[in-house]
C-alpha cells in the first residue's frame, strides 16, 4: 500500500518518520534522466508537477538543500509520496509538464488561468466564402485570420470588411434558403451572391482582396483595385468602376484608422512583457496580425509567490501556447527561463521555426516598451480596484459583525416564468473579486415540464417541485450545492464559503437554515437580502439569523455596495439562464406541436438547418429531403410553421 492509499487519519511520529525514509529511497533511485515529477498530498492530490534534464538530480536538490523559499518549504512539508514519468528530451518534458499542470492546477505551481479558446476571423471554404467570427478547434478547409485577443477585434474587422468586400455573413442554411437579397445587399454590406447578384469570379476576387488585406498587404489590394477599375472604365463599364471607387476610398479610410501599424514585413508577431511590482505579477500578451497591432491582454497568474518574472514568463509562455496557435515570432522581456528549450518545443509543435527574442531592435523594441507600461498600469488598476474591494468587505464585516476572516461569499436567487423552467444560480466572491469560473446554475424539474430534452431537467434525482414554489426551488439547490461538500467531498475549485446571501426574505431565510441543519453545515453565515417595502435599491434589509436582529445599512454604505453587487449578479446569472431555458423550450415546443414530429426528426431537422429559424426558411423540398421526412410531412410542417 502506498502512502496516498492509506486511511485519512493523522499519521503518527513513526509512520511519518517510516513515509520520509520511503520517500527519500525513492528519491535516491531515481534515473539520471530527463522527466517530469509530481508531489503528492497525503491526501492523493497533487502539490507540484516539475520537469527536469536528470530526475536523479532535480528532484534530489529538493531534499539536498536547506535554503528553498517558505514557499517550497511548506511544500515539502506536506509531501507524502513521489511519481515520476521518464521522457525522451527535454522539449518532451516541458510539454507533459504543462499538459499536467493545466488538468491537475497544482496548488504550488504558478498558473495562468486563460482556458478560453481565442477568437478567430475565417474564410470558409464554400464555392462563396463566408466572413464569420470563431472560436474552437481549427478546420484545414476553411482559411482562418488570427488568433486575436478579444472578441471585439474580431467583430470590429468584420464591420470594416464588410464595408469594403462587402463579404456574406449570413448562416449557410439562410444563404441557400434566400430567393431574394436581404437588407445587408441594400446598405451595400453585402454583393448578394446568394442571389447571383455579383459573378462567381468577382466575388471570388473579393475573397482574394479580402485575405491579402488581413495578411497586411492592403497596398497590393489597392493596386489591383486601380487597376480593375481602370479596366472597367476603358470598357465603357461605369457602374462597375463606380463600385470599385467606393472599395478604394472605404479601403483607404480603413488605412487612415490604423493607429498603430507595423514597418516591418514581420506578419504575424506576439509581444509579451512581464512585471513584477508591489508583489504583484503581471503578463501583457499584445498580439500583432498582418502587420498590426489589434489588442492586448493582461494576464495575472496565480500561486506566482516567490516566482521572478523570467520563470513567469516561461511558465506562460509553456502553458499558453499549448495546443494553441504559435505566431513566428514572440518578443518578451524579460528572456524566459529555458528559453532555447521553449522555441525548440514551439517549433516542433507547429512544424516551423519559432523565435523567441528578448532583446529586438528598432519599432519592435518599442512593441516591448508598450507591453512593459501596460502590464505596469493593469497592475496598478488592479491594486486600486483590490483596495476599493477590500473597504467594502472590510466594511461589511465591521457593520454586520461577521468573522474578521471573512472572505468567501455565495449567493442564491431563483427565475421562472410563471412558475416555468426554474433556474437557480449560485455566484461566488472570494479573493476580493467575482470568480465567474466558479458559478454554477442549476435546473429545477418541476411537475408540468415541456419538451422531451428539459424532463431531464438536470434535477439530480430530485423530485420536481410544484411551478413557482421557491422555497422547494431553494431547498432543492442548496442541498444539492452543500450536501457533498458537507460530506467532504465536491470538486476542487467549491468549498465552503464563509456567508451564504440569500435572495428573499424570511420564508426562503428559513428554508435555508433547515437545509443547513439537515446536511449539518453550520459553519457559513446564513443572510437574507429582502427588499425594502418600496422595492427600491439601498433599503434593502439584512436578516441575520445568528444574530437574531435584522439590519438596514445606509444607502450609501460601501458594505451595502458589496451586498448589492453581489446580489445583481446573481439575479442576472438566473435571469440569462432561464431566459436561456426557456429558449431551447420554445424551439423545441414549436415543432412538438406539428403532428408526426417526434424527438428524433425535431433533432434532425434542427441540425440540417442550423435551428428553428433554418427550419422556418427552408422549402417544401429541403424539408423533405431530411431523412425521415416525407413530402407529405415536409409540407405539413412549411404549414405550420409559415402559417
Amino acid at each position: 500500500m502506498t502512502i496516498s492509499d492509506m486511511p485519512n487519519q493523522t499519521p503518527s511520529a513513526p509512520d511519518i518518520d517510516e513515509a520520509r525514509h520511503t520517500l527519500l529511497l525513492q528519491v535516491k533511485n531515481l534515473p539520471d534522466l530527463p522527466g517530469v515529477y509530481r508531489y503528492i498530498g497525503a491526501d492523493g492530490t497533487v502539490l507540484y508537477v516539475g520537469k527536469a534534464i536528470s530526475l536523479k538530480k532535480r528532484v534530489g536538490s529538493y531534499f539536498n538543500k536547506n535554503d528553498h523559499s517558505p514557499r517550497i518549504r511548506l511544500m515539502l512539508a506536506q509531501v507524502a509520496s513521489l511519481e515520476t514519468t521518464v521522457v525522451r528530451s527535454e522539449a518532451e518534458a516541458l510539454v507533459l509538464e504543462n499538459n499536467l499542470i493545466k488538468a491537475l492546477s497544482p496548488r504550488y505551481n504558478i498558473l495562468f488561468r486563460d482556458d478560453k479558446s481565442y477568437p478567430y476571423l475565417v474564410l470558409t471554404g464554400h464555392a462563396s466564402p463566408r466572413l464569420a467570427y470563431y472560436r474552437g478547434a481549427l478546420d484545414k478547409r476553411h482559411t482562418y485570420f488570427g488568433p486575436f485577443p478579444n472578441g471585439y477585434v474580431v467583430k470590429e474587422s468584420i464591420q470594416l470588411l464588410q464595408k469594403v468586400f462587402q463579404l456574406r455573413t449570413c448562416e449557410d442554411s439562410v444563404f441557400s434558403n434566400r430567393s431574394r437579397a436581404c437588407l445587408l445587399h441594400q446598405i451595400k454590406r453585402c454583393s448578394a451572391p446568394c442571389v447571383n447578384a455579383i459573378s462567381p469570379e468577382d466575388y471570388r476576387a473579393d475573397v482574394n482582396n479580402a485575405m491579402l488585406f488581413l495578411s497586411g498587404k492592403e497596398n497590393e489590394v489597392l493596386q489591383q483595385l486601380e487597376t480593375r477599375m481602370q479596366t472597367l472604365s476603358a470598357n465603357w463599364e461605369f457602374e462597375a468602376a463606380a463600385a470599385v471607387r467606393d472599395q478604394i476610398q472605404a479601403l483607404a479610410k480603413v488605412q487612415e484608422k490604423q493607429f498603430v501599424s507595423s514597418n516591418s514585413s514581420d506578419g504575424d508577431a506576439d509581444i509579451l512583457a512581464c512585471v513584477e511590482e508591489g508583489g504583484v505579477l503581471c503578463v501583457n500578451l499584445a498580439m500583432v496580425r498582418g502587420g498590426r497591432h489589434v489588442g492586448d491582454k493582461n494576464l495575472f497568474p496565480s500561486h506566482a509567490d516567490d516566482y521572478s518574472t523570467a520563470e513567469a514568463l516561461s511558465a506562460f509562455i509553456a502553458q499558453h501556447y499549448l495546443e494553441r496557435t504559435v505566431p513566428p515570432l514572440i518578443f518578451c522581456s524579460p528572456e524566459p527561463e529555458g528559453v532555447s528549450i521553449l522555441a525548440a518545443s514551439l517549433s516542433e509543435q507547429t512544424g516551423r521555426r519559432v523565435i523567441i527574442n528578448s532583446n529586438p531592435n528598432g519599432e519592435r523594441r518599442i512593441w516591448l516598451e508598450m507591453a512593459a507600461k501596460n502590464a505596469q498600469l493593469a497592475i496598478l488598476q488592479r491594486k486600486t480596484q483590490q483596495a476599493s474591494q477590500a473597504g467594502r468587505l472590510a466594511a461589511l464585516v465591521e457593520a454586520l459583525g461577521l468573522p474578521d476572516e471573512t472572505q468567501r461569499i455565495e449567493c442564491f436567487d431563483i427565475s421562472h416564468t410563471m412558475g416555468e423552467l426554474t433556474v437557480a444560480s449560485c455566484v461566488v466572491y472570494d479573493n476580493q473579486d467575482m470568480q465567474p469560473k466558479q458559478y454554477r446554475r442549476f435546473n429545477i424539474a418541476t411537475t408540468t415540464s415541456l419538451g422531451e430534452g428539459l424532463k431531464k431537467g438536470g434535477d439530480a434525482g430530485f423530485e420536481p417541485i410544484t411551478p413557482g414554489d421557491d422555497y422547494a426551488a431553494m431547498r432543492q439547490v442548496l442541498t444539492r450545492r452543500y450536501e457533498k461538500l458537507a460530506a467532504g467531498e465536491g470538486s476542487a475549485d467549491s468549498r465552503i464559503p464563509d456567508v451564504i446571501l440569500i435572495d428573499g426574505g424570511k420564508g426562503q431565510l428559513g428554508v435555508a437554515l433547515e437545509v443547513m441543519e439537515e446536511i449539518g453545515l453550520n459553519e457559513p453565515w446564513i443572510i437574507g437580502v429582502a427588499k425594502g417595502e418600496t422595492r427600491k435599491a439601498g433599503l434593502e434589509q439584512l436578516i441575520i439569523p445568528r444574530l437574531g436582529k435584522t439590519i438596514q445599512l445606509k444607502r450609501d454604505h460601501i458594505g451595502l455596495h458589496l451586498i448589492q453587487q453581489i446580489r445583481d449578479e446573481s439575479h442576472r446569472f438566473a435571469i440569462t439562464g432561464h431566459r436561456a431555458r426557456r429558449a431551447k423550450a420554445r424551439v423545441a415546443s414549436t415543432l412538438e406541436d406539428i403532428e408526426g414530429i417526434g424527438p428524433k426528426r425535431r433533432q434532425k431537422l434542427l441540425a440540417r438547418f442550423g435551428g428553428l429559424q433554418g427550419v422556418k426558411a427552408a422549402s417544401v423540398d429541403d424539408l423533405a429531403a431530411v431523412e425521415g421526412i416525407n413530402q407529405a410531412l415536409a409540407e405539413k410542417i412549411y404549414s405550420a410553421l409559415r402559417g
